[in-house]
């Protein structure tokens, strides 16, 4: 049966695709992932034929929940995964994780990458990054960082950079950035690490400070493009970003995993498509991490990354 299966697949694989293609978002429908998804599922359906590509929202569990429906699908081509930084985070966040991120998937392409930014309230008297650390060792034990909720992007950030400052601060998690931004513009937190898409506005209009960008150079935004990297202010190594790759099952045919690859490519060239990137403050991806192998190579670097620091935290979404 195994192998009548797999000559079926193979069979079906010459005419890929011949069918509408679902594309899991393991996250509610309205938020940032889910808005590229529908993007790059509008910019791959033209080389892909015209076939219909939907978005299938699945929630829950730091995004182990819809990940894990993505493994356990038919190993196709019609059901991908399309995930942020959540892929190398589930092995350490989500302690009895039902599949291997490393080997339950066919790994497509990375899409883009959003960075962060350190920004704090309104009313910090710190006016550069050095007086902000001055007076964060100043006000020890008396710090609110703020974020997303336990998983989120900035939750990681606040992570990484307690870690790098060797510093402890009591830690907010918010049902979402929204309310977390809200109060830290109305000085109930000090401070947060977020990405952006949900930054740049606040920062440009003086509802919030901001101190430096957690991406590797400096950005070219108006108004970040003043902002140093927390890697030049001595954090060393210190980056992170928001990225999003796509996934197929473990199986999928070898010919429909790279019509898939092809038309992704394809869609991170599409002018529309990068014009709705930059729109969210993304950068779409042009290097090697569009090739399936180098974007493993990278989410196995980035779970190195991670897992020690989530430990290190103690803080589960289990």
């Amino acid at each position: 049966m195994v192998a009548l299966a797999a000559v079926a697949l193979v069979g079906h694989a010459a005419d890929f695709p011949s069918k509408p293609i679902s594309i899991i978002v393991p996250f509610s429908a309205g938020g940032p992932t889910d808005r590229v998804a529908r993007d790059l599922a509008e910019a791959m359906r033209k080389p892909l034929g015209g076939v219909s590509i939907v978005v299938d929202n699945v929630a829950g569990a730091g995004s182990s929940i819809g990940s894990a429906k993505a493994a356990r699908a038919t190993p196709d081509g019609y059901t991908v995964l399309l995930n942020h930084i959540g892929m190398a985070t589930m092995p350490t966040l989500v302690r009895n994780l039902p599949f291997k991120v490393d080997s339950d998937f066919e790994y497509l392409g990375m899409v883009n990458e959003v960075p962060m930014t350190l920004v704090t309230k309104p009313g910090m008297p710190a006016n550069n990054y050095k007086e902000l650390t001055a007076w964060l060792a100043q006000n020890k034990g008396r710090v609110n960082l703020g974020n997303a909720g336990v998983g989120s992007a900035s939750h990681l950030c606040g992570l990484l950079f307690q870690s790098a400052l060797q510093s402890d601060m009591t830690t907010v998690p918010y049902k979402g950035a929204a309310p977390a931004m809200t109060d830290l513009i109305g000085g109930q937190i000090d401070l947060m690490c977020d990405q952006t898409t949900n930054t740049s506005g606040q920062i440009e209009a003086k509802k919030v400070k901001a101190f430096a960008v957690a991406s590797a150079k400096r950005l070219t935004t108006p108004a970040l493009k003043d902002l140093p990297t927390l890697q030049e202010l001595g954090l060393k190594d210190f980056e992170v970003t928001i990225w999003h790759g796509l996934y197929a099952p473990k199986g999928t045919p070898p010919e429909v995993l790279a019509k898939l690859n092809t038309a992704l490519k394809a869609a991170l060239k599409d002018p529309e498509f990068i014009k709705k990137q930059e729109g969210l403050g993304a950068v779409v991806i042009t290097d090697k991490r569009v090739e399936p192998a180098e974007h493993k190579k990278y989410v196995v670097a980035e779970i190195a990354k991670w897992s020690p620091i989530i430990k290190a935290a103690g803080v589960y979404a289990d």
